[in-house]
């Protein structure tokens, strides 16, 4: 009798629709660029998308986002097409996602929980895996209640003693504690990071830091430039953990390279706050290698929304070096000198081919040589917007406190010098002037 072997079927992706509005008050183009990227972002959570819903409306509905009868709609379309999930492209509230699934009769998900999913199918280090669990559990928190809705309530009293109300109060208490313990762990992690970079530090080594919005090649760009081996893929947040890697500029200036993770227009204001200890290598960086997607459509938007974040991290206005990546897929040469005759500082690379890598690194080895000016600074206690502007634009070695004053020791770039020129004092530490790292005298002078 011969034997039948039965194949496992196939795993079938998840069917997905998404929704998005379709504001006068925003541009068009914008719009379908949003709903665009939500397609690839579920794509990169393993599903497909199946269909995409727009409705026009000034703004959200309280109830449902979209309007009710919209809703209907989808729920009837979502029936006849085998739809799983109905994907917005905003953050809905908890009463608008318990809303919708009661009407659709689908998993409901907005934007913010379909990136956390992502990121925690993507987290590999134990930091990571800590961010990501403690920004779902932010989330979470305010929609417990939306957890509870199947369980039965008593008719007694005026709605809020069902037998479900007990049981939310004990989860939602477990959730803080646990929101509690995470952000301990990680504050221990901040402080880990803290010491090695004190320890760069006294290397005197320039740290230069890629970033840039999801999928822009910074990942492609590290491997090229160091032979790091970081995963690199075409898809949204493929890098997650962050990579650093030691890199000789060819003037043999040593310098430390850090890859971070991918930015994103409407990022969740609390995943920045989860990855935190994971920014601060931007945030402390003394040079960003800002890379863009010269190819992509809207790559000035995406800019700006780098730029957005940046400016939640304290790391807006540093020495910045915009590189314009992926050259050989831009059809138009015109646009590629256009956009380096407008961006100062900006170079023009594929760092899949290899081409403009040179102009790279001398642009970088000129940004890092002007980085040697080392200062000694008395500024005075009341000076509070120079003081935050040394550490967000400088590197701060040395800081103390003497009577109504603050004495500094600090790495400046040039665009501060006429800032503090009032403030600077002879330095004679020179022992702290040889080597290779960013060195130079009160004075002005660089070594």
């Amino acid at each position: 009798m011969k034997t039948l072997h039965r194949t496992a079927p196939e795993q079938t992706k998840e069917r997905a629709l998404l929704v998005g509005l379709e504001r006068a008050s925003l541009d068009h183009w914008e719009q379908a660029e949003s709903l665009t990227e939500l397609g690839e972002l579920v794509k990169s959570a393993g599903g497909e998308v199946a269909h995409t819903a727009i409705q026009k409306l000034e703004r959200p509905t309280a109830s449902c986002y979209i309007g009710s009868g919209k809703a209907e709609e989808l729920a009837g379309y979502c029936g006849k097409n085998n739809i799983q999930s109905v994907v917005f492209d905003d953050e809905l509230s908890p009463a608008q996602s318990r809303n919708l699934e009661r009407i659709i009769g689908r998993k409901v998900i907005d934007r913010t929980q379909l990136i956390l999913d992502i990121f925690a199918q993507r987290a590999k280090s134990r930091e990571g895996k800590l961010q990501i669990e403690l920004a779902q559990l932010q989330y979470l928190l305010p929609r417990l209640t939306r957890m509870w809705t199947h369980l039965s309530r008593q008719s007694g009293g005026i709605g809020t003693r069902g037998p479900g109300e007990t049981q939310l109060e004990v989860d939602r208490r477990r959730v803080m504690e646990k929101i509690a313990r995470l952000e301990r762990e990680l504050e221990e992690v901040r402080q880990h990071r803290s010491v090695q970079r004190a320890g760069r530090l006294r290397q005197h080594w320039p740290i230069v830091s890629l970033v840039g919005y999801t999928n822009a090649g910074k990942s492609t760009l590290l491997n090229r430039l160091t032979d790091a081996e970081v995963y690199a893929a075409d898809k949204l947040f493929a890098t997650l953990d962050p990579t650093t890697r030691q890199f000789t500029l060819p003037n043999k200036q040593k310098i430390l390279l850090s890859d971070t993770v991918g930015f994103l227009k409407k990022l969740p204001h609390h995943l920045i706050e989860s990855f935190k200890a994971t920014l601060e290598e931007v945030a402390e960086a003394d040079l960003l290698l800002h890379v863009v997607d010269l190819s992509h459509d809207l790559y000035e938007t995406q800019i700006t929304a780098v730029n957005t974040v940046l400016e939640e991290i304290n790391a807006f206005g540093k020495q910045t070096v915009l590189i314009f990546n992926k050259i050989d897929q831009v059809e138009n040469p015109a646009l590629v000198e256009h956009v380096l005759r407008t961006h100062q500082h900006s170079v023009a690379i594929s760092a899949q081919t290899g081409e403009g890598l040179e102009q790279l690194l001398h642009e970088i080895e000129h940004q890092v040589r002007s980085w040697r000016l080392r200062v000694k600074l008395i500024i005075p206690n009341n000076e509070t917007a120079l003081l935050a502007e040394l550490h967000r634009t400088g590197r701060v070695i040395d800081k103390s406190y003497i009577d109504d004053t603050v004495h500094v020791t600090a790495h400046i770039p040039p665009q501060l010098q006429g800032r503090v020129k009032n403030y600077m004092v002879e330095d004679h530490d020179d022992s702290a002037h040889s080597g290779n790292g960013p060195a130079g005298k009160a004075s002005g002078k660089t070594a």
